[in-house]
């Protein structure tokens, strides 16, 4: 198994200020196991990528324009 050691793992208040929202929310999310995180001991971490699966996860697209009929 390869290990990346460029990887940056974000913290609880990272994650809120990275996806905007505050650490109330992020830390619902984790107890909901609503995201991925990863356990460091008793610490939770975050990779970016998994946080922008998250949001993409919850994207709503553009409805159909509807065309009045003449």
């Amino acid at each position: 198994m390869a290990i990346d050691i460029g990887v940056e793992y974000l913290t609880v208040e990272q994650a809120a200020e990275y996806l905007g929202t505050g650490v109330r929310f992020i830390r619902r999310i984790v107890a909901e196991r609503r995201v991925v995180f990863y356990k460091v001991g008793s610490y939770v971490r975050f990779m970016r990528s998994d946080l922008d699966a998250f949001a993409q996860a919850g994207r709503v697209d553009v409805a159909p324009s509807y065309q009045a009929v003449a």
